[in-house]
């Protein structure tokens, strides 16, 4: 292969390599802080007795398994996405595909999430709900202001 042609398919290689990680990014952000803080609500401030604390951590740890299970999920569509990218260039029916694909895992941690934060306060009595609620609603919020 003759070196100018080896060096404009590393260069296309390497663009490619970089618009993956930045749809990926774009599409794909890093869960935000304030999981931490809604976390930090939950056990710090809310006065939980020993049957609640033990309620919550089984949720929690059956939850923990599925969430990884889904993230896994969009780390292989985030690879096939930047696939898509390398081969098409483009919005081709590839790169359409990955993308639907990859908001459907997406719409199911989402929706896996909600219901862990349901049950969870199904745990809670009415006045630790009321806390718990107002931090879920900032947790939802917080970036948005």
């Amino acid at each position: 292969m003759k070196p100018k042609l080896l060096l404009l398919v590393a260069i296309v290689a390497f663009a490619s390599a970089v618009a993956g990680v930045f749809l990926g990014r774009y599409f794909f952000p890093r869960p935000k802080a304030a999981g931490v803080e809604l976390h930090d609500v939950l056990h710090s401030k809310l006065d939980l007795d020993d049957r609640q604390k033990a309620k919550i951590e089984l949720l929690e740890q059956g939850f923990a398994v599925r969430r990884r299970a889904l993230e896994l999920e969009l780390r292989s569509d985030n690879a096939r996405l930047a696939a898509a990218i390398e081969v098409e260039h483009g919005e081709g029916p590839r790169v359409t595909a990955a993308v639907d694909q990859s908001h459907q895992a997406m719409g199911e941690l989402q929706k896996e999430t909600l219901g862990h934060i349901f049950a969870m306060r199904q745990i809670l009595r009415p006045d630790q709900a009321k806390t718990f609620d107002q931090a879920v609603v900032h947790a939802l919020t917080d970036d948005a202001r």
